[in-house]
């Protein structure tokens, strides 16, 4: 597209934006249909891509996430704002953009750039709430001690990280070798005990057959429901972050959930090749996935594509995760039902940004691309009406924050930059904003294959996403991308 038009159609996205913005805010709150304080229960998900039963996806097998959305509310188009994780939750939990935080990649830490920040569960906290806890709530190394009313929940047992936790024999003598080979090369054991094993990562799947307690994920589901019934004894409301590793790489979960899946029959990305014309920043190195040791010859985007075999194996691997995760959310709502707690209390489920399964041939997250931007986003509020609504308006993660405040009836701080979605809960025919926005540094060891570093900044219309890139040293221009989605 010409420059020209371009420019023009920049400066209707940011006109038309401002104005829809100002709009919402003029239209006043709507008054949540729960009376007393109600619980908040916070789910995220690791890696999560809207691909789920409620989203249209039905050889997915995801009942607990789509019976959640049955009775809830399912944004169609909700965005990240930043396609990792780290830049993703610090903006979900602040209600403010990377920029704003100066959090924007995995090294960045929050307090550092905004020490005073009040975050989403210490605002609840600090509102009379007992905020706790457990898993990736925060990127790994960040918990946050501030945010909570008790110390993050940790199980013992396993590292501070518990991503890369392997079961099987073959697989554990590997990584028990490969520490031995660090200790003697005269890196400190408690290098390797702090780190865990995430950077002992061995092969990118394992199918074991084994009760879901093997993983981290499935100890910490039965320690949350522990938490709930101890919860339900508070004389106060409570907030209770709860962070899912998988599906996030290794695609490691038992047996069952894989059996759940024809490899086979499992449809392969469509659009399997990179875009024409698009920048040599414009995709991920493949880094992430190439750090197995399984995958450490695998192609970058530019250079060729993942076999059908591999291919086959990493989406059936994904789709096990998240079959394993939907079983743990399903424990959750299940004891909220025991417990008596679900009809007071809130519950969202949101993944922190999509991830490509072979789509523009690459793996991964880290692009501005739709397909790692986009989001699920679930709400589920007793008492609403419009249960089992599909909301097709654009929404972005810094909404979260105050979407939460006012269906709460707390306070929505002036200072945060998303704007409440509670009254398309009430009315799902509310015109919303033009545009929602994404942001992504190709920086440090994702850089780009030119060896310069440079920031995407990405808008997102009903009809068109457009993607700037800057040098992030001189801010000088140097790319643009338009596409029709």
């Amino acid at each position: 597209m010409a420059e020209r038009t371009c420019r023009i159609l920049i400066k209707y996205i940011f006109t038309s934006a401002v104005g829809m913005l100002t709009a919402v805010f003029l239209s006043g709150c709507v008054e949540s249909p729960i009376k007393k304080k109600p619980n908040i229960l916070f789910i995220a998900v690791d890696d999560l891509r809207p691909e789920l039963g409620c989203y249209g996806q039905s050889y997915v097998q995801s009942p607990n996430m789509d019976r959640l959305a049955e009775t809830g509310f399912t944004f169609t188009q909700a965005y990240c704002q930043s396609a990792v994780c780290n830049p993703s939750r610090a903006s979900l939990l602040t209600g403010l953009r990377p920029d704003s935080i100066k959090v924007w990649d995995l090294r960045d830490r929050l307090r550092d750039s905004v020490p005073d920040v009040v975050t989403l569960p210490q605002y609840f906290k600090n509102n009379g709430y007992h905020a706790v806890g457990i898993g990736k709530i925060y990127h790994n190394v960040i918990p946050d001690s501030q945010s909570w009313s008790e110390p993050k929940l940790h199980i013992d047992g396993y590292p501070f990280d518990p991503d890369a936790v392997y079961r099987k024999d073959e697989n554990v003598a590997w990584l028990e070798k490969r520490k031995q080979g660090i200790i003697e090369a005269g890196k400190e054991k408690r290098y390797i005990d702090r780190l865990g094993q995430w950077y002992l990562k061995y092969v990118a799947t394992e199918n074991i057959d084994a009760p879901d307690d093997v993983y981290f994920d499935g100890v910490q589901t039965d320690v949350a429901i522990q938490k709930l019934a101890e919860l339900k004894q508070l004389n106060k409301p409570f907030f209770f972050g709860i962070g899912f590793y998988r599906p996030h790489l290794p695609f490691n979960a038992p047996k069952k959930y894989w059996d759940l899946y024809d490899r086979d029959s499992i449809p392969l990305a469509e659009n399997d090749f990179l875009s024409e014309n698009a920048p040599l920043m414009a995709i991920n190195n493949m880094r992430e996935l190439r750090g197995y040791a399984d995958f450490k010859q695998a192609p970058k985007p530019h250079e060729g594509k993942v076999n059908e075999q591999d291919a086959r194996l990493l989406k059936h691997g994904y789709l096990a995760s998240v079959s394993y995760i939907d079983a743990q959310v399903g424990k959750l709502l299940d004891a909220l039902e025991k417990e008596g707690l679900a009809e007071n209390t809130i519950v969202v489920l949101w993944g922190d940004h999509g991830w490509k399964l072979g789509e523009h041939n690459s793996w991964a997250k880290m692009t501005n691309y739709e397909i790692d931007t986009r989001v699920p986003l679930i709400i589920r509020v007793p008492g609403m009406k419009n249960k089992n609504a599909k909301l097709d308006q654009l929404v972005e993660f810094v909404d979260v924050y105050p979407t939460l405040c006012e269906l709460a009836g707390l306070p929505v701080p002036e200072h945060l930059q998303g704007t409440s979605t509670a009254p398309l809960l009430d009315d799902s025919t509310l015109p919303w904003k033009n545009a929602v926005f994404s942001q992504f540094l190709r920086e440090g060891i994702w850089i780009a294959p030119d060896g310069v570093e440079y920031m995407g900044y990405a808008i997102r219309t009903e009809l068109y996403r457009y993607v700037r890139w800057i040098n992030w040293h001189t801010k000088e221009f140097a790319a643009q991308e338009l596409y029709d989605h």
